[in-house]
């Protein structure tokens, strides 16, 4: 085998295996930093190494040991999987090349070998989750990633951190352990864990008792591990008390990799075997997914800490994604993929912009940040353009995003019209929180002095450099979304075979 053919296992196996010899590293210095931000480069060119591949060949099979599935384990890497190691190893790099100074700033030096080791579990876990083609692995690297995450959280600079790590350490097992046992229920009625195999041998069992309870404790699970309202509590308290530059990583990947999982059973497994399941999709969640937006953008409204205000707008962007999935047809999983995609995009830009902010002036807290805009211009300026995809203005990847998910609900009999008008109602509720952080940064004093009064004091270069790569990247997205949109037509054909 060449080393190209040995992609689909290096790209979980290079970042499992540095991490815990970085955690013998000593936390002095660079070094630490240095090897997790090298480490995650190899994956993120492994990444595209793979994305080139997929788009070239279409889904690429990996046998680990040369074992045949369904009796060995197996990597499936189809577009939607290549999409998404490129978001996690993508967002895990800038992440890391932003925040290094806010690591020194917010995380003691003694910790940060440990630190980055876990950082590294968690890339590896959440890459693991998405190339996987076997049920119980899906399970494994969930808990190796979720164990990293505790950890990070917990390592913020205020000690609610460890309440909010607890509460997302409760919330997830919780959702970890409601996937286990639908997974259970579905080996006892197949005798199998691989995926493809699951499909093929639920069609003598479809529509049974036990195979029903299998997809709900799935569904649930899943919707707690990805935040889906009103089971999102645990978010946006975690964006908020985690170290910066976790939550630049966290904010672009996390909830969507168990989203990822939810399609991918729903559309591969359930669907083709339960009668109901599309029924259930639509008539459950889309009612969830129109609160999600709703009253997230609402709260975001309100909230005064921009990190926890990304939070909730997070909730409702997590609300978009599932709206899109509901609907159960081609042009739904476009654009939920696509989505997945931009809103990477932009939280990331939105997460940096912040990570710059609370550098220099030590606080998310808006009732701390007047003046911003004169004294931090590029940063401000790079927030407001990121928050512009966020809100869907045109030129940007945000726009692409809800252009695609109008057209997918326009298609919905009965609900196109009013599901479009509730779409438009929550990004105006974006411009009211985007707007009120605007406000703040431009035309307000601070409590001493006037706004002429301000010194220039940007966030360091490699926040600087991430941040307008990160901006750029929208508005490139927005005017030449070749790449996101390939994919996802590409697994939308998979999935629904070229039909509705």
């Amino acid at each position: 085998m060449t080393l190209l053919e040995q992609l689909p296992i290096l790209v979980v196996v290079v970042p499992l295996f540095v991490a815990p010899l970085l955690a013998m590293v000593a936390s002095r210095g660079r070094a630490p930093w240095l090897i997790a931000t090298v480490t995650s480069a190899v994956t993120f060119l492994i990444a595209i190494g793979l994305t080139a591949q997929v788009l070239q060949t279409g889904t690429i099979y990996y046998e680990l040991g040369n074992w045949p599935v369904p009796f060995g384990i197996g990597l499936a890497i189809g577009p939607f999987s290549a999409l998404m190691v490129l978001i996690i190893s993508g967002a895990s790099l800038a992440a890391l090349v932003a925040g290094a100074q806010s690591m020194d700033s917010e995380v003691g030096e003694q910790h940060q070998s440990l630190l980055y080791s876990c950082w590294l579990l968690a890339l590896a876990g959440l890459i693991g989750i998405t190339v996987t083609g076997d049920a119980f692995n899906v399970f494994v690297f969930m808990e190796i990633s979720s164990l990293a995450s505790y950890v990070m959280v917990a390592n913020g600079p205020n000690r609610r951190a460890l309440t909010a790590s607890f509460t997302y350490l409760v919330t997830g097992t919780t959702g970890a352990t409601f996937y286990l046992i639908g997974v259970g229920y579905l080996y006892m009625m197949t005798g199998t864990l691989n995926l493809a195999d699951m499909a093929d041998r639920l069609a003598d069992v479809s529509d049974t008792l036990p195979v029903l309870i299998a997809g709900g404790f799935l569904i649930l699970g899943l919707a707690l591990k990805a935040a889906l309202f009103p089971m999102h509590a645990w978010m946006p308290n975690a964006y908020q008390f985690a170290p910066t530059p976790v939550a630049v990583f966290f904010a672009a990947c996390s909830t969507k990799v168990a989203l990822f999982v939810m399609l991918r059973f729903d559309f591969v497994v359930l669907l083709p075997n339960l009668g109901d399941q599309a029924y259930f999709l639509s008539s459950l969640l889309i009612p969830l997914c129109v609160a999600a937006f709703l009253v997230g953008s609402a709260v975001a409204i309100f909230e005064r800490d921009l990190k926890r205000m990304l939070g909730y707008s997070s909730v409702a962007q997590i609300g978009y994604i599932v709206l899109a999935i509901s609907l159960v047809s081609s042009a739904g999983i476009t654009a939920a993929v696509v989505h997945f995609f931009n809103h990477a995009l932009m939280k990331a830009a939105l997460f940096t912009a912040v990570a710059g902010i609370v550098l220099r002036f030590g606080s998310a807290n808006l009732d701390q940040l007047a003046g911003l805009g004169r004294r931090m211009p590029l940063t401000m300026l790079g927030f407001v353009i990121a928050g512009l995809s966020l809100i869907g203005v045109p030129l940007t990847a945000g726009f692409i995003s809800k252009w695609y998910l109008i057209q997918a609900v326009l298609e919905e009999p009965g609900l196109g019209i009013l599901l479009t008008i509730l779409i438009l109602t929550s990004s105006l509720m974006a411009v009211v929180y985007i707007w009120k952080v605007v406000e703040v940064a431009y035309f307000k004093a601070p409590a001493t002095g006037s706004l002429d009064d301000i010194k220039r004091e940007e966030a360091p270069m490699p926040i600087l450099v991430t941040l307008w790569v990160l901006v750029a990247a929208n508005i490139w997205f927005g005017i030449d979304p070749e790449l996101p949109l390939s994919l996802a037509n590409m697994e939308a054909f998979d999935l629904m075979g070229g039909g509705r």
